[in-house]
C-alpha cells in the first residue's frame, strides 16, 4: 500500500472507531470472530431455497454453491474467516461432507498459493471439530 492509501485507511478506521464509540460505547471493542454467532446455520431447506433454486432454478444445487463459494474465499487468501466459517457450516448443512470441502480447499491451493489453502484448511477443521462437538 501506498504512504497515502495507508494514511487515508487508518484514518478511516480511526473515524469508524469513534462513530462507534458515539452511537454504542459497547462497540468500541466489538470481536468479529464474534459476529458470526449472531448468524445460525440455515436448515438445509432454507438453503436449497435461497443458494439454490432461488439464483439458478436448472443450474447448481445449494451444496455445489456453497462449495464454489469456499472455493472463491480461499483463493482470496482466506481473509474472511467469519464468513467461510459460516459457509461450511452452511455447505455441512446442505449435504457437503468434510471430505468434499477440504477436496475444495486443496485444489484451491493451485490457485490461491499453499498459505491460502493451508489459512482456509484450519479455518475448515475447526469449523468440523465445533459442528462434531454440537451433534453430541
Amino acid at each position: 500500500m501506498t504512504d497515502p492509501f495507508t494514511k487515508m485507511f487508518q484514518q478511516m478506521l480511526t473515524q469508524g472507531q469513534e462513530m462507534a464509540r458515539t452511537f454504542n460505547p459497547a462497540l468500541e471493542h466489538f470481536d468479529p470472530k464474534a459476529f458470526e454467532k449472531m448468524f445460525p446455520t440455515m436448515p438445509a431447506d432454507m438453503l436449497e431455497m435461497w443458494f439454490g433454486r432461488t439464483f439458478n432454478r436448472d443450474g447448481l444445487d445449494a451444496k455445489t454453491r456453497l462449495l464454489v463459494t469456499i472455493a472463491a474465499m480461499t483463493v482470496q487468501g482466506a481473509m474472511a474467516e467469519p464468513q467461510l466459517r459460516l459457509t461450511i457450516r452452511h455447505a455441512i448443512e446442505a449435504g457437503a461432507t468434510p471430505r468434499e470441502i477440504a477436496e475444495v480447499i486443496y485444489q484451491m491451493g493451485m490457485f490461491g498459493g499453499i498459505p491460502a489453502m493451508q489459512k482456509a484448511l484450519e479455518i475448515a477443521r475447526s469449523v468440523f471439530t465445533e459442528t462434531e462437538g454440537s451433534s453430541e
